[in-house]
């Protein structure tokens, strides 16, 4: 059998998770909390399966979740949207693929910036299109929007960014998106705006969402999760935001993917969104976890990046030693019981900066105890 995928191996995300476990470390590799999700969310989520909402929910999403939902956006960004500009989607990977799918056709170049989140990768490779990777500035991650200019050809079809960004924690602002607005006025080259952490932005900073920039509203596909923003990663429950004509093709390739996601959960999330605080608190509470780790590191040898968004935390060890980063992240976590993820494998061609990510979504006596072992290094 030929392999449509040659080149994809076992995820960094399975590899190191998996290592943890073996070697019973704290698992500061995998983006998910360790602490539970709202009660109240939960007992939501049972009320309507109690009530029987147990069978296949509409296609594109719960009517009153997708309300729901075009509500939050005007509430959060000052943004009218309809509830048909909505899709319910099995998480925010599943949205990837489905709006990547539909957009990208054979020949068709993407381009993506590195690190980047694994699926994008693959997912152009399958559509039969060409990737067109471009490295983010290796100390504060920020798009060279000149080489984004030079790499735009006739054949390229879309564009691809994530903010707040993901490994990093590094953020777009305005600025940015008015570039892109720009760079991609008058052609036709869509834009992917992959945007699970939104709320998750610190030290006062705001979120750039593509849905606040009118004319790129009107060929950009949103992308979010419910399972970043509620602690609920196990869920898959996402959903995409696109214009009608974008939606209709997203459509098609959602049904035929997963047709639908979990209907009491749907139900639930909707009477959940209905308070504001139940996501506005979100960035005053990731950041005191933010700074606990960054204060337990101190005396470290580790040399935080910058992180505004995500619940992510880079270290440099480039002080510390010289080991590829992948085989350094497999050494802390089997000698000294703390797993992180390596950086090298979100870059196309392997780019190692020193680098390792650590995930403080997690207590603080989870963080207190990994810190401890890390500043032993």
């Amino acid at each position: 059998m030929i392999s449509k995928l040659p080149d994809a191996q076992t995820s960094i995300f399975a590899v190191m998770t998996k290592m943890a476990n073996e070697c019973g470390a704290i698992n500061l590799a995998q983006g998910f909390p360790d602490f539970d999700v709202a009660p109240k969310l939960i007992d939501r989520v049972h009320h309507y399966m109690q009530k029987g909402m147990n069978q296949y929910a509409p296609m594109p999403g719960v009517p009153a979740l997708r309300e729901a939902i075009a509500k939050k956006i005007d509430h959060t960004y000052d943004v009218s949207i309809s509830p048909d500009e909505v899709t319910v989607t099995a998480g925010a990977t599943q949205a990837l693929f489905a709006a990547i799918t539909a957009i990208v056709h054979t020949g068709d170049e993407v381009i993506f910036f590195d690190p980047a989140y694994d699926c994008y990768l693959p997912t152009i490779q399958l559509c039969g299109g060409v990737p067109v990777n471009i490295n983010l500035d290796k100390n504060d991650f920020s798009i060279p929007w000149d080489e984004v200019e030079r790499k735009i050809t006739a054949k390229t079809k879309l564009i691809i960014i994530n903010t707040p960004h993901n490994p990093s924690g590094a953020i777009l602002r305005e600025d940015d998106i008015n570039e892109l607005e720009r760079l991609t006025r008058g052609k036709e080259i869509y834009v992917i705006s992959d945007e699970v952490y939104e709320h998750l932005i610190y030290d006062g900073e705001t979120h750039s969402s593509v849905l606040k920039n009118a004319e790129l509203r009107k060929k950009s596909v949103a992308i979010y999760s419910f399972g970043k923003t509620f602690h609920a990663t196990g869920w898959k429950m996402g959903y995409t935001i696109a214009p009608s004509d974008l939606t209709e093709e997203i459509r098609k390739v959602h049904q035929f993917l997963v047709f639908s996601v979990s209907t009491a959960t749907q139900w639930a999330l909707a009477d959940y969104l209905e308070e504001s605080d139940h996501y506005e608190y979100l960035p005053d509470f990731f950041q005191q976890k933010r700074d606990v780790l960054l204060r337990l590191m101190e005396d470290s040898r580790f040399k935080p990046v910058t992180c505004r968004g995500t619940y992510f935390q880079s270290f440099s060890y480039a002080a510390i030693s010289d080991r590829p980063d992948r085989e350094m992240a497999e050494w802390i976590t089997k000698t000294h019981g703390v797993a992180s993820i390596p950086l090298s494998p979100f870059y196309t061609d392997h780019s190692d900066n020193k680098q390792i990510r650590l995930c403080f979504a997690k207590s603080e006596e989870t963080l207190k105890q990994a810190a401890l072992k890390l500043c032993q290094i």
